[in-house]
C-alpha cells in the first residue's frame, strides 16, 4: 500500500493495483523497507504470535511473518479490491484459517480493531490525514511492537508531496499525501507506553520500531 487518503482511496488502488502488488510479491517478496521491518520482528521472535497489518494491500507482511512462525494474521484494508488477490496468495501459501481481513478505516472502528502481539504500518502513515489518531490506535493496539515506515523529512520528499497533490487535484481525485513529521508520529506512540526500540532511514522510507515499555 502506498500513501493514500480515506476519501477517495479506492480510485488510485483498483484491481489493476491490487494485482500488480500480488504478482511483485510472488517474483520478489517483499519490497527493502518492509523487509526491514520483517526482520526486525523476526529477530525479536514471533512463534505463536499474533500479527494486526494496517493498510497491508495484498497482505504480504503478515504473509512473510506467518512463514516466521506467527500464528495468525489479521489484515484491515481500506480498498476491497485487494480481497481477491490476497485469498489467492493464503491459498497458494496453504495460510487458510490463519489470516482474518478486515474491511475498513481503523480510526472510525475504535475499538472494534483487535489487539496483537504486533502491529505494522507499512507506508501507512502518510495515507491518512490525522497522525495522532492512526499511529495513536495502532499503539494501543500493539501488546509488544509497533513497526512502522513514513517518509523521511526531506525537502525533496515535501517537494514531491506537493506536485502529486496538484497532479490529484487536476485529475479531480481526493487522494491526498500527508508528510506527517517523525516527532509528531513517534509522540502519539509514545503516549501509549511504547518506546523506540530501532530506527533506519533511507533514502526516501523511514522504519520505526517500537516496543511497549516494561515495569
Amino acid at each position: 500500500m502506498s500513501c493514500c487518503a480515506t476519501k477517495g482511496y479506492s480510485e488510485l488502488f483498483g484491481e489493476r493495483s491490487a494485482r500488480r502488488d500480488a504478482r511483485r510479491y510472488r517474483r520478489g517478496g517483499l519490497d527493502d523497507t518492509g523487509q526491514r521491518m520483517v526482520d526486525f520482528l523476526r529477530g525479536r521472535g514471533m512463534e505463536n504470535a499474533t500479527v494486526l497489518e494496517i493498510g497491508g494491500g495484498v497482505g504480504a507482511i503478515g504473509l512473510e511473518l506467518l512463514k516466521a512462525g506467527a500464528d495468525r494474521a489479521i489484515e484491515v484494508e481500506l480498498s476491497p479490491n485487494y480481497e481477491g488477490p490476497a485469498a489467492e496468495l493464503v491459498q497458494e501459501l496453504g495460510f487458510e484459517g490463519r489470516v482474518e481481513r478486515r474491511l475498513g478505516d481503523v480510526v472510525a472502528e475504535g475499538e472494534a480493531v483487535p489487539p496483537a502481539d504486533a502491529v505494522l504500518m507499512h507506508r501507512v502513515v502518510c495515507c491518512y490525514p490525522d497522525a495522532d489518531a492512526l499511529v495513536g490506535l495502532a499503539a494501543e493496539r500493539a501488546q509488544r511492537y509497533l513497526v512502522l515506515s513514513f517518509p523521511r523529512e526531506r525537502r525533496l520528499i515535501r517537494l514531491g508531496g506537493h506536485v502529486i497533490n496538484l497532479w490529484f487535484r487536476l485529475r479531480r481525485w481526493d487522494f491526498r499525501f500527508y508528510p506527517h513529521s517523525r516527532d509528531t508520529i513517534l509522540a502519539a506512540a509514545a503516549r501509549q507506553g511504547l518506546r523506540p526500540a530501532l530506527e533506519h532511514r533511507g533514502r526516501i522510507w523511514q522504519v520505526a520500531a517500537l516496543e511497549r515499555a516494561t515495569s
